[in-house]
């Protein structure tokens, strides 16, 4: 790695690139900001400019109204922003996530944002990208966690389906990204029947059609459709929060279901109230995550938001340098 001062340092902000001026994922609004994601947690209104990818730009503006920035620029290609080159690739978290790759005479920076190297078919595809330093996300940075097939966790909630049949499936899934892969992980299980959503995720589904992400029949779930039975056997998703409300009530004897990676961890599942935990993660596990460094082999590694003390040993035992970032703000798996 070159001797200069790396292209990134760390400010209560956030990640800060002092030769392009701009933060990446800022916790709070600032002048300019690149963005790798929609979610909440990294995604943030009030910023003067936002540069991200379109999908992104278009998924701010749904959550939080056209005005969301002052100025928005599509990532494209290599940009220069000032003293540093700025190019986006693919994370295969969500619709539109990237990872933001930062090249100056620091060397070369690759934040990761969220990413997972497992496929999904709701967005692109993960892209390994060259770097001297990789900043990467630990959310689940611990060897025991180990993400079985997604498909065979669609297979377990279909089998559930087909055992009770006078049962509804309510499935949590947050908006941005879960609801949709595992739409399109039922799609691909030869689920053909309608999946009833709830209002939350009409806006954000709607718009992965409208991006060519093919979810089949959706139907609206908040709209009274007659007597409680008419639910039976059918599989409906919805925001985790809606499980604690009374909209839940109008299902037949539910089956509580949650797609997450937590789900791993059986305390969480209990404290949710799961009958059915079905391990769906978007972030890598342990076995893609200590993969990716190894093949990447940068110069440094740096941790954040998420487990960071195993990676680091990890990374000590394997005679890499590493250091975590301790930046707060960033939710394991943001609602």
């Amino acid at each position: 790695m070159p001797p200069n001062p790396p292209p990134l340092i760390t400010r209560p902000e956030g990640l800060y690139c002092p030769d392009g001026d701009f933060y990446v994922d800022p916790l709070r609004p600032v002048p300019r900001a690149l963005i790798t994601h929609g979610h909440a947690d990294h995604a943030r209104a009030g910023h003067g400019a936002v540069m991200a990818t379109r999908q992104t730009l278009d998924i701010m503006a749904l959550r939080y109204g056209a005005d969301f920035t002052q100025s928005r620029q599509v990532a494209e290609g290599v940009c220069r922003i000032g003293g540093v080159e700025v190019s986006f690739h693919p994370a295969g978290h969500v619709l539109g996530s990237a990872q933001v790759c930062i090249a100056g005479p620091g060397g070369r920076v690759v934040v990761t944002g969220d990413y997972t190297r497992t496929p999904n078919a709701a967005c692109a595809p993960w892209e390994p990208v060259a770097c001297d330093i990789l900043v990467t996300e630990a959310t689940f940075a611990l060897p025991v966690f180990r993400h079985p097939d997604p498909q065979d966790e669609i297979t377990k909630l279909l089998s559930s389906v087909a055992a009770f049949p006078d049962r509804a499936h309510l499935v949590g899934a947050y908006a941005l990204g879960k609801a949709q892969r595992v739409i399109m992980l039922l799609r691909a299980a030869g689920y053909d029947a309608p999946i009833y959503i709830h209002g939350a995720l009409q806006k954000l589904c709607d718009y992965h059609i409208a991006q060519g992400i093919a979810l089949g029949d959706l139907r609206p779930a908040t709209v009274a459709r007659g007597k409680k039975g008419d639910f039976a056997g059918a599989i409906i998703l919805a925001p985790p929060s809606a499980f604690a409300a009374t909209w839940a009530q109008r299902f037949p004897d539910p089956v509580i279901s949650f797609a997450s990676g937590w789900m791993m961890v059986r305390a969480r599942a209990r404290q949710r109230g799961v009958e059915l935990p079905l391990v769906i993660s978007d972030h890598v596990d342990w076995p893609q995550l200590t993969q990716t460094i190894t093949e990447l082999d940068p110069a440094e590694t740096w941790v954040t938001h998420g487990r960071e003390d195993a990676i680091l040993r990890w990374c000590e035992m394997h005679q890499r340098k590493a250091r975590p970032l301790r930046l707060v703000g960033y939710e394991d798996e943001p609602e």
